[in-house]
């Protein structure tokens, strides 16, 4: 399994820059994990937009799906360019109906139902979703193939849920949008420290701390996710790999 960070940023991207997103790979198989704003630029460094496979969405804030409609009217216009593809799927929950419809367009992409702790198979991966807790509906994603995985928790407050749900994957892509003094104050996030809580108690290999804020000294989030997870961890950056 190969991870391409890229983008990194929460609620909006920093200048040429994108939200928290990542392409995951494997045999050939292209899927991108959410697909906010500048998600789309970001992407096409790696891969043509027609040769993705699969999205999954973890939610349906914009930071987390505002490049969708573009990348919907990206296989319009090839389509009408004489160059279609088969209808490309998009997982998302069902709990906000309206938003769910909107992964459907034109024959272009189809809306298929992701639902919390029923395994579905997407490409060569084996994908499980727990929900976690956040302002609105919100899954966190696993993803398997044999006997590695990788756990992306999107966006989440402390919740003991996510313990087993991570318990020793390879590698944990945990949102880390608070400092500490902001712990109880924002709703739906995570501070450094509980990244790194999460991480120990669910004894994860590696740590990778996203979903960054704009403000403050981020290193800041680093070091305190080191004092509570004795295994290696960094903060994303677009364009690293992380290969499994």
């Amino acid at each position: 399994m190969k991870i391409t960070t890229l983008g990194i940023w929460g609620g909006y991207p920093k200048a040429n820059s994108a939200t928290s997103s990542f392409l995951i790979e494997h045999d050939g198989f292209h899927c991108l994990f959410d697909c906010g704003s500048g998600v789309l630029a970001s992407l096409q460094n790696y891969i043509a937009l027609d040769s993705l496979d699969a999205v999954v969405i973890s939610h349906y804030h914009a930071d987390h799906i505002a490049d969708i409609g573009s990348l919907q009217y990206s296989r319009l216009i090839q389509y009408y360019l004489g160059h279609p593809s088969p209808p490309l799927p998009i997982y998302g929950h069902t709990l906000d109906e309206e938003q769910f419809t909107k992964l459907s367009y034109k024959e272009q992409t189809t809306a298929i139902e992701l639902a919390a702790h029923q395994p579905i198979t997407i490409g060569p991966f084996t994908v499980t979703a727990c929900p976690t807790v956040h302002p609105v509906y919100c899954l966190a994603l696993k993803f398997t193939v044999g006997n590695q995985s990788a756990v992306f928790t999107a966006d989440t407050e402390w919740t003991d849920a996510l313990i087993p749900f991570a318990t020793d994957a390879d590698i944990l892509f945990s949102e880390a949008n608070l400092y500490e003094e902001h712990i109880g104050i924002s709703p739906g996030h995570l501070a450094g420290s509980q990244a790194g809580t999460l991480a120990e108690q669910a004894g994860v290999k590696q740590l990778i701390l996203t979903h960054l804020p704009h403000h403050g000294e981020i290193q800041d989030i680093l070091h305190e996710a080191k004092k509570t997870f004795a295994g290696p961890v960094e903060l994303a950056e677009a364009g690293k790999v992380y290969t499994l």
